[in-house]
């Protein structure tokens, strides 16, 4: 920032890398699946696969895609923090298949420690974003906090017989990725020590609609985004959900330039070990050496879309194949 501050020493983590860890938060949300109005066949999706959304069928074939989603500084520049939150926030919209509307910010904010000029600047990047995304902006919602964080709620529609769902996968259907993985590393790697990755801010202001569209338009069914729980964390869900096993060609996988300069220089963060953690019991590992893991596990904020089926442009990185005995598989 202009005047010497750097946002991302005002929060103890950064991005998605600081979301409470996948094992736990199942802990905390499991029971909790039930509707609120009772067991109705309009809520298409809920709390129980574990999406990248809310869906609810309003008439016929339509549905509204509810999300929010909000964290602390992942880079210091205050309008790139809101831009890349904005598209965060969005993503999850697209992973579903759905179009966003209409979004509200979510602001908090230590109001004491820093002015309000740079969180104008944060709100000014998820407005422009959301212009780009064709979403309305209408207000939101502010809390005086020791921590910064930012983000938005969209709403979005969808068609309901065109979902993107993460339990809908079936083996034989081949993996793409539309974004490189090493956005969590090289975040770490600017948090401590400056350094700027105009690389990483590119693709993680980068919106997922073109992919959602480019999905939906090749047939598929079955994605989700990438974000904090990393690569297999987000497989894991998803084979997971639609009773699969999943392989994936770890030769096959993009990174973001630097990425693996930025693990080998031990700049990992500790969101992205406890996801490896979390799926080392789940995963054969085969020949892949640590850092390999490392990266397949890398806390990504604003990630790609992970999709069952072949998007034109994006590489094929595995595959869904009959359940196994352990829900992912590294070649």
């Amino acid at each position: 920032m202009r005047d010497g501050r750097r946002l991302t020493q005002y929060a103890h983590g950064g991005g998605c890398a600081c979301k409470i860890p996948p094992g736990e938060l199942e802990e905390v949300v499991a029971g909790l699946g039930a509707d609120g109005r009772g067991d109705r066949d309009d809520l298409l999706v809920g709390l129980d696969s574990g999406d990248d959304a809310a869906v609810v069928r309003i008439s016929g074939d339509t549905a509204v895609v509810a999300t929010a989603d909000f964290f602390t500084p992942v880079v210091d520049d205050p309008y790139d923090w809101g831009r890349i939150a904005a598209a965060n926030a969005l993503s999850d919209v697209y992973a579903m298949g759905g179009r966003p509307l209409v979004a509200v910010n979510l602001l908090a904010w230590p109001r004491e420690v820093l002015p309000f000029e740079i969180a104008r600047e944060v709100l000014r990047g998820g407005r422009d974003v959301a212009v780009l995304a064709e979403c309305h902006l209408g207000g939101g919602h502010s809390v005086d906090d020791p921590e910064p964080k930012y983000g938005m709620a969209v709403t979005g529609i969808a068609e309901a017989a065109r979902l993107l769902r993460n339990d809908r996968g079936r083996a034989g259907t081949p993996l793409s990725l539309t974004k490189p993985l090493g956005l969590g590393v090289l975040n770490n790697r600017h948090k401590t020590t400056g350094e700027v990755f105009e690389q990483a801010v590119a693709v993680m202001t980068e919106l997922n609609r073109a992919a959602a569209e480019a999905a939906l338009k090749a047939g598929a069914t079955c994605a989700t985004d990438v974000t904090g729980f990393g690569l297999l964390g987000h497989l894991h869900k998803l084979a997971r959900a639609s009773g699969v096993s999943a392989v994936i060609d770890a030769a096959a996988v993009p990174y973001v330039d630097g990425a693996r300069e930025a693990v080998r220089d031990g700049f990992v963060s500790g969101g992205t070990r406890r996801n490896l953690d979390w799926v080392a019991p789940h995963t054969d590992f085969g020949a892949a050496d640590d850092d390999t893991r490392l990266l397949l596990a890398d806390a990504q904020t604003s990630g790609g879309l992970l999709v069952a089926g072949e998007v034109p442009g994006a590489p094929i990185v595995g595959e869904l194949v009959e359940a196994r005995e352990h829900s992912l598989l590294v070649r």
